[in-house]
């Protein structure tokens, strides 16, 4: 998965679909239920969950999608305006308490390489996977639900006081990982190899199954 997608592709690919998926598919959602702005996994990448009109919008294999009761309708990604209009909404995420992670440039150009879309979608796909066991293991801890948080664009679950997760990449750590991240302060031990916590990329963990034993790694290390 890792070996065949160059960086720059793969970086330039999560940053247009970043954009789309903050002022397209949240924007949509929040405008639609005045309040929810969270995204889900999906086959091909992420989308809203049903919105109160029953439409699904979604990114699939890089292209801009709505999924409604007469199938699917999709277009590329050209500009984040051009994938607001084919959805029928209004560009731009309308935030009060929580700014968006992107700039809004309603003319920008997004590339997408579909090689590094379907990677990205696999590693979402991967991350739902391996969250819903940790959910299943930490049930005690009242685990939230795997939802992908639209400034981050990280899928995540927080349970107790940890937050768990899978990120497609940042300006910090540009390829996609996993990680932990305490809500309270850490201990000086090597573990923790981040300012928030702890984390792999997915060269290191590429499979449900290394995820888990990230995980494991880190709750004993936390004494959980």
């Amino acid at each position: 998965m890792t070996a065949s997608v160059p960086n720059d592709a793969l970086t330039s690919t999560r940053r247009s679909l970043h954009q789309v998926a903050e002022h397209v598919l949240s924007a949509a959602r929040k405008r639609a239920t005045g309040r929810e702005i969270a995204l889900v996994p999906g086959e091909g990448g992420v989308r809203t969950p049903p919105l109160p009109d029953g439409r699904v919008i979604a990114l699939i294999d890089g292209d801009i999608a709505v999924i409604g009761d007469e199938g699917v309708r999709r277009a590329p990604l050209t500009t984040p305006r051009e994938a607001a209009e084919f959805v029928g909404t209004e560009p731009g995420f309308p935030w009060t308490k929580h700014p968006p992670g992107t700039e809004y440039e309603p003319h920008a150009e997004l590339v997408v390489d579909p090689k590094a879309a379907a990677a990205l979608a696999g590693w979402f796909a991967l991350g739902e996977e391996a969250l819903l066991v940790l959910a299943a293991e930490t049930t005690a801890e009242q685990p939230s639900t795997p939802q992908i948080f639209p400034e981050h664009f990280d899928l995540g679950i927080t349970a107790g006081a940890v937050n768990y997760g899978f990120s497609p990449g940042d300006d910090a750590i540009p390829t996609p990982y996993v990680y932990v991240g305490p809500h309270d302060a850490l201990t000086d031990n090597p573990f923790w190899n981040a300012p928030f916590g702890a984390y792999r990329t997915w060269s290191e963990v590429a499979t449900a199954e290394e995820a888990q034993q990230f995980f494991r790694a880190a709750r004993m290390t936390l004494g959980l």
